[in-house]
């Protein structure tokens, strides 16, 4: 499916709100991502918005939606995805502000944020070769990629329960821990906790089961993308992944950004996919001319670690590290086909997790274990302060933009969590 770029795109359109034509606001016209929100302190249902510079666009309120259902706006085809957009841009440009629309705006400092849907199922991938090769080097340094990477979009169903919106805080996990000279396991707080730096792709329209979704449909399953910090207890991980894969070491909180940015705003921000000369290429089935020619997103994406220490001295934080979802070995399209190709069916709602994203240069490792190399090299702060893995107190930030010549600039807001201390057994 060709990317398609219309007038909602227009570099030079502008809002009434005038926030959104800020030149680094997140949310100019040319995105409005979707997401659900309430009045602060309030107890009433989620409603569905847009963002639109500081400000929350009420849908429903604006007569634009008659439902509060997220799940079920997001199972809509592509032909009504478009023009729901095209409706709301219309209603946001300048010049179009009433009564009415003037009434279902919000400051966003007015709202709490939810989980932009109800997720029904979650899966993990690991699509970032640069991480899989950095971090299997840690533990096969002759043969760190292993032989299907190249051949299979690799991936585990995570528990979708424990996922949080931004702004959330969680206890330190505990787990099994084994030192490599004990005996036994100790029940222990984790000492090598992580953040992973990744997007989460979100399904929209379902397929039934027993249909598999093609490379040439699959991107119409696609509702948008948003940030995602999967935290990952290393030591945990460690003793109990093998032999099937991360359990408790993964599924006691993973952070969701509030705001799905929708396929349609990242229309003009995609990139060629292309395999690297002599890499084997894609099985059939995971092929496709669109995909080869525009199957890629080029997302910049940002860490940023504020510690207590910094908290305290009134300091947002310190940028970790970048990198760019283009650089993922496997596109949101292959994603799709593969999870479906055994008959599997995917709801409205469910959510995909790129894997961890790390960039082909060292310092663009996309979570502790790769940036102090399993905890070998400290990583220094301008503060003074060093890290090999996260404290408690700190609060990890990713973020994520997208910039393109003759395009207006988009974000993706932020996606913040906190580390507690470990709650007393």
């Amino acid at each position: 499916m060709t990317p398609l770029i219309d007038d909602t795109h227009d570099a030079e359109l502008q809002s009434w709100v005038e926030s959104a034509n800020h030149p680094a606001s997140d949310f100019p016209i040319q995105n409005l991502p979707f997401g659900r929100f309430r009045l602060k302190g309030s107890s009433a249902p989620l409603r569905i918005g847009v963002a639109i510079g500081d400000q929350v666009f009420d849908l429903k309120a604006a007569g634009l939606i008659a439902t509060d259902d997220m799940n079920a706006l997001m199972a809509a085809g592509m032909d009504e995805r478009r023009t729901l957009r095209r409706a709301i841009s219309m209603a946001l440009r300048r010049g179009a502000d009433n009564s009415e629309s003037r009434a279902a705006l919000l400051p966003q400092s007015d709202v709490e944020m939810g989980l932009p849907c109800h997720i029904g199922d979650y899966t993990d991938f690991y699509t970032s070769i640069h991480h899989a090769t950095t971090v299997g080097k840690q533990f096969r340094p002759d043969n760190p990629l292993l032989p299907n990477y190249q051949w299979v979009p690799i991936g585990y169903h995570g528990r979708a329960s424990s996922i949080g919106v931004s702004g959330e805080s969680f206890p330190r996990p505990l787990g099994q821990l084994k030192a490599p000279d004990a005996a036994a396991p100790v029940l222990a707080p984790s000492r090598r906790l992580d953040y992973e730096l990744e997007v989460g792709v979100f399904i929209g329209r379902p397929n039934a089961r027993g249909e598999a979704v093609t490379m040439a449909d699959a991107e119409s399953r696609v509702f948008g993308i948003a940030l995602f910090n999967d935290w990952s207890a290393r030591d945990i991980q460690a003793w109990e992944y093998q032999p099937l894969g991360p359990f408790l070491s993964k599924n006691f909180a993973s952070t969701l950004s509030p705001w799905i940015v929708t396929t349609e705003a990242l229309a003009p921000f995609r990139s060629p996919f292309l395999r690297p000369a002599g890499d084997p290429q894609p099985l059939p089935y995971l092929d496709s001319p669109a995909n080869r020619e525009a199957g890629a997103f080029d997302i910049q994406l940002e860490v940023w670690l504020q510690t207590a220490r910094m908290r305290e001295a009134g300091q947002a934080g310190e940028c970790l590290m970048r990198s760019n979802f283009s650089d993922a070995y496997w596109t949101v399209a292959q994603l799709v086909a593969h999870h479906t190709v055994n008959g599997c069916n995917l709801q409205a709602g469910d959510l995909f997790g790129s894997g961890t994203l790390s960039g082909p240069a060292p310092e663009q490792g996309g979570s502790l274990l790769e940036l102090s190399q399993g905890g070998k090299h400290p990583i220094p702060l301008a503060n003074g302060e060093t890290r090999t893995f996260l404290e408690d107190g700190d609060s990890v930030i990713l973020r994520g933009y997208c910039e393109r010549s003759g395009m207006r600039r988009i974000g993706f807001g932020e996606c913040r969590g906190m580390v507690l201390p470990a709650r007393q057994r």
